[in-house]
């Protein structure tokens, strides 16, 4: 063989053995991603999960369009850990805690689950769920703070992840004062879950209070962190004193 040939063979092998490290490599980092999503959704490959809705506003079973894209933004997320959601009203779910995971999505006045969950889970966080007056209707109270909603303005959803009961998968809470709220909370999960699950763990709990700004002009797309209420969240409120 000569030189020029054996140069040409070596040349090829290098790429080859380069390329199959590079693969190698790439597919090591994929693999250790999709754990990492898995295990911080609670979504094993081949698994199952509930996706559980509230209904639209004066209506027995019908679901409220942009609740819709909020499913659609988690089913997208659940079929990327190769899992199966299950899609149930909320008055239909029959489910105990941490047996699979579970996106709970809408507030307590439209999702008896939700109005379940609340002071179950975060006994430190009140929904209003009166229809007067109308300046409160939906208005969140936690840690001492209100916050009321300027519908299209500056509106607010609770976006958690917890976990309760044998099994330890977590249930996800999206409690938005309204529909575009809830799909803002599924978005800002869809594009954060790699932050979060740096931030908290892929086991970890948090409860944060998100505002989404403007959404008569920028739908769901525009949203700020107010703060993590964790904490506050989940301890029970004092009684009010007695006389």
């Amino acid at each position: 063989m000569n030189e020029d040939l054996r140069n040409v063979v070596l040349g090829v092998l290098a790429t080859g053995v380069s390329g199959s490290l590079g693969w190698l490599t790439r597919t090591y980092f994929w693999r250790r991603r999709l754990r990492r999503k898995q295990a911080f959704f609670g979504l094993p490959g081949g698994s199952e999960c509930l996706l559980v809705v509230n209904r639209l506003a004066g209506s027995e079973r019908g679901v409220h369009a942009t609740d819709v894209s909020a499913l659609l933004e988690l089913s997208a997320l659940i079929k990327d850990c190769g899992a199966r959601p299950r899609i149930v009203q909320h008055d239909t779910a029959r489910q105990g805690l941490g047996e699979i995971a579970e996106f709970c999505i809408g507030g307590p006045y439209s999702n008896r689950r939700m109005a379940a969950h609340l002071p179950n889970l975060l006994p430190g966080l009140t929904v209003n769920v009166e229809s007067e007056p109308i300046e409160d209707r939906a208005m969140f109270t936690v840690g001492g703070e209100t916050y009321r909603p300027v519908w299209g303005v500056s509106e607010y959803v609770v976006l958690a992840r917890l976990t309760r009961g044998e099994g330890g998968r977590p249930v996800f809470l999206l409690c938005g004062q309204a529909a575009v709220t809830n799909q803002a909370a599924a978005r800002h999960l869809a594009r954060h879950h790699q932050a979060l699950a740096a931030r908290y763990g892929t086991d970890g709990t948090f409860v944060l209070l998100l505002k989404v700004v403007n959404s008569q002009a920028y739908g769901p797309d525009v949203v700020e962190l107010v703060a993590d209420i964790t904490r506050a969240a989940r301890t029970p409120q004092a009684a009010p004193a007695t006389t």
